[in-house]
């Protein structure tokens, strides 16, 4: 089975009709915008109310993982929505009281609301060329893999890899792994497997998937093939606990 137009990305779950009729997601914060434009900044954040931010951010998080509204947190918590807003927002700086209730609520020490605050900010830097060359099963025979980085800091464990197939092989390596998986075309044409689906992949298409599914390329349709590979290997708990 060659799968080639997959539609664009669709976010499914339960839906409630408001007032008016129109449809609206349940346990999702009304009027947030999730998608890159959320991730916009104007400026660098400064150093005053870093701690606020960190707070907020990880009281957001940690709502959000447990699949809480604002409104279900102000029960659990016996703090006002409006409260509860200003302080994933950064907004105000709240008590140890309203730390420990937060936390009694998402059952989770204090403490873990000070992650971040004062954690220094990694980035990696490989310049064109200088990645590390991988010997992996099939580099004998024109599978090149070149390390591009690795981010390895608190709350994220990320790896790069640009994948460079130039002969073509009777035998092709499979791989599996825990975590998640990005493969984008940068030149050529293969045929790619992932458990029981195979996908034509040409430049510029994109595949994600599960890496605790057998996958691996089965076919080298074009050659040279050369592909970006990146997987984000999961924290061992959430936020790494």
């Amino acid at each position: 089975m060659s799968r080639r137009d997959v539609p664009g990305p669709r976010a499914n779950g339960p839906t409630d009709t408001d007032a008016a009729g129109q449809g609206v997601d349940q346990g999702v914060d009304q009027g947030v915008d999730h998608g890159p434009a959320a991730r916009e900044v104007d400026r660098p954040a400064s150093q005053e109310g870093r701690l606020e931010r960190a707070i907020g951010a990880e009281v957001r998080a940690r709502r959000r993982a447990s699949g809480a509204t604002l409104a279900e947190m102000a029960v659990r918590t016996g703090i006002s929505k409006p409260m509860l807003s200003k302080i994933e927002h950064a907004q105000i700086s709240c008590s140890l009281t309203t730390l420990a209730r937060l936390a009694d609520a998402l059952d989770i020490p204090v403490t873990a609301f000070f992650r971040g605050a004062d954690v220094d900010r990694e980035a990696v830097h490989t310049p064109a060329g200088a990645g590390a060359r991988i010997v992996a099963r099939g580099t004998r025979v024109g599978h090149d893999y070149t390390l591009l980085g690795g981010l390895r800091g608190q709350h994220k464990r990320m790896e790069a890899h640009l994948v460079t197939l130039t002969e073509r092989s009777e035998v092709f390596p499979l791989f599996q792994h825990p975590g998640t998986e990005l493969l984008y075309m940068l030149e050529g044409h293969m045929i790619y497997s992932h458990g029981g689906a195979s996908y034509d992949m040409r430049r510029g298409d994109a595949l994600q998937l599960d890496g605790e599914g057998v996958h691996g390329p089965t076919e080298l349709v074009e050659l040279p093939i050369r592909f970006l590979s990146v997987v984000a290997h999961p924290d061992t708990g959430p936020h790494g606990d």
